[in-house]
């Protein structure tokens, strides 16, 4: 027996449908779209000094961190525990910014630790820096 050829039934087989995954693709593309608007990010606020002569030696006290975690506030090495106590101690003596010299290599995890003691202790106005704004006595 011979076979006939049939025309339009043979089109049919040779390809992929794309249909379904296209409109999959959009409702993904449409749904992180929609997503992306609700996300919230939060970060640190910081205020940054317009000038370095904004920080004055007798208004704020420096705080720096070394590459190795230690804590210097104004000259002697504090443990972070007494971050608190001394903060406490400077805002009584109407001392109401202090300036965080941190190092380069100075551990993220202290200089966090020391902007949240230095927040519990009653002082907003902090000044990041990596360079020294005020000579400090060794």
């Amino acid at each position: 027996m011979r076979r006939r050829y049939e025309h339009g039934t043979d089109e049919w087989s040779h390809g992929i449908d794309l249909a379904p995954m296209l409109d999959f693709v959009v409702n993904l593309l449409i749904f992180f779209i929609v997503a992306a608007v609700f996300v919230k990010e939060s970060a640190v606020s910081m205020r940054r000094p317009a000038d370095a002569d904004t920080v004055t030696p007798s208004l704020a006290a420096v705080i720096e961190i070394r590459g190795d975690g230690e804590i210097v506030l104004d000259g002697r090495a504090i443990d972070l525990r007494s971050v608190r106590a001394n903060v406490e101690r400077l805002l009584a003596n109407d001392r109401k910014s202090i300036s965080i010299v941190a190092q380069e290599n100075a551990p993220t995890g202290v200089v966090i630790a020391v902007v949240d003691e230095i927040h519990l202790g009653g002082i907003y106005d902090i000044t990041f820096s990596t360079v020294a704004l005020i000579a400090t006595a060794k």
